[in-house]
């Protein structure tokens, strides 16, 4: 009996494998505006394939779903082979990391001999994560789906969509900003093999040739079906992202996530409440199977660290970020646009001369990273809307309550009217 229910199981997570795929595979990862399709022209050659990806990942999940690999494996062992396979990501990014500085370095003339020997390791170290790999997807999925019943956000017993991700390296994105405004009129993915000079070029063609400010940014993860989930040695913000992702793709079925791309402030919306669930998810997982890496909720003071500065004289990135944004947007306003941009070239030496090296800062910049808004401060300077999601989430009787809630709104006044009764 226990085989057939495995089966039948198998047969129904390949079953929601395809609608999920198609759905996701269909939908919009590259916003359809006037700025997308001029700067395609320049993106074409470059932007990342879905469709031969999609289909790898079904092929490793539909290989986990047929086997049922976690159950074949006690707690305690399900733990030790994920800790495991931090440690042999660990190991992996070093590795890559030694490799990357002996081809920089100006002094080794032969980096292809000198690093033979690291090669060899790391060709070893890729072909043990790949056995192990799946297996602790399978397992972490598993422990996220639990959490998810756990606290409600099932159908008969189940989160729709099931938790599935991939590890990989994700596309990067390019986003478009118009240059009079922050906000986001499109972002279109790109392939990961792409180098920094390559990004940079590609910046400078579309934002010439479209008259726009353009940005090619990293991601942590995407919302595809099976989701991306970028390469990573810590498992709290693993379990972060995979819980962030889910609800995406949780949200993609109600009125928020359907109407992502139709204004800013919904998308600030889409992307502050799944930060908030990613975040409030992984922090139950890791305390229910990984407790002895959940991190401590009393953050320690690191100014002590610091001879000779006094915590006032530390610089803090949030803070200066924020009143960066406040700045620009002041410019903006005035039609100042040249100001704004001369401005935020001079806040990039200041960022890079207290340790924050920031590639670029344009209104691209703020049209992305301001969107993520579930702490207060930052690049979303004095948006409204992040501030709305996280007081209706301190209103809320529980993360159920609030995802329920704010997936039935289709704009930011609905938001607002929730908040004012």
């Amino acid at each position: 009996m226990l085989w057939i229910l495995r089966v039948l199981r198998a047969v129904l997570t390949s079953v929601c494998l395809f609608f999920f795929a198609a759905i996701m595979t269909g939908s919009s990862l590259l916003v359809s505006t006037t700025s997308a399709g001029a700067a395609r022209r320049f993106t074409r050659p470059v932007e990342f394939d879905f469709v031969n990806w999609t289909v790898d990942a079904l092929g490793v999940k539909l290989g986990q779903a047929a086997l049922d690999s976690p159950f074949y494996f006690a707690n305690p062992a399900r733990h030790e082979l994920v800790v495991d396979y931090f440690h042999l990501m660990n190991d992996i990014l070093t590795d890559e990391y030694k490799i990357n500085l002996l081809f920089t370095d100006p002094s080794i003339k032969d980096p292809t001999t000198a690093s033979v020997n690291l090669r060899a390791e790391l060709s070893k170290l890729y072909t043990r994560q790949r056995q192990v790999a799946p297996m602790a997807e399978a397992i972490l999925q598993e422990q996220v789906s639990a959490t998810l019943a756990e606290l409600g956000l099932t159908s008969g017993g189940q989160p729709i969509p099931p938790v599935l991700f991939h590890i990989t390296p994700p596309p990067y994105n390019l986003v478009i900003s118009p240059r009079g405004i922050i906000q986001e009129d499109a972002a279109i993915s790109l392939s990961p093999d792409l180098t920094v000079d390559q990004q940079a070029a590609l910046e400078d063609q579309v934002d010439m040739g479209v008259n726009v400010s353009s940005l090619v940014v990293p991601v942590g993860g995407i919302g595809s079906y099976p989701t991306m989930i970028e390469r990573s040695t810590s498992l709290d913000w693993l379990a972060d992202t995979i819980a962030h992702e889910w609800t995406h793709n949780w949200l993609t079925q109600r009125p928020l996530g359907l109407n992502y791309d139709s204004s800013p402030q919904l998308r600030t919306m889409n992307e502050t409440t799944a930060s908030i669930a990613g975040s409030e998810i992984s922090k139950i997982v890791l305390q229910h199977y990984y407790p002895e890496l959940a991190p401590n909720n009393a953050r320690q003071n690191l100014s002590g660290n610091l001879p000779g500065r006094s915590a006032q004289s530390i610089f803090d990135f949030r803070i200066e970020m924020h009143a960066t944004r406040v700045q620009v947007d002041e410019y903006l306003v005035e039609g100042k646009i040249t100001q704004a941009e001369t401005y935020m070239v001079q806040r990039r030496q200041v960022f890079w001369d207290n340790g924050y090296p920031i590639r670029k800062l344009n209104q691209a910049y703020f049209a992305f990273y301001g969107a993520y808004a579930d702490v207060p401060g930052g690049a979303a300077g004095e948006d409204p809307v992040g501030p709305a999601v996280r007081a209706l989430r301190a209103r809320s009787r529980s993360l159920t309550a609030f995802l329920e809630t704010i997936a039935q709104m289709s704009s930011f006044k609905q938001l607002q009217d929730a908040l004012a009764h």
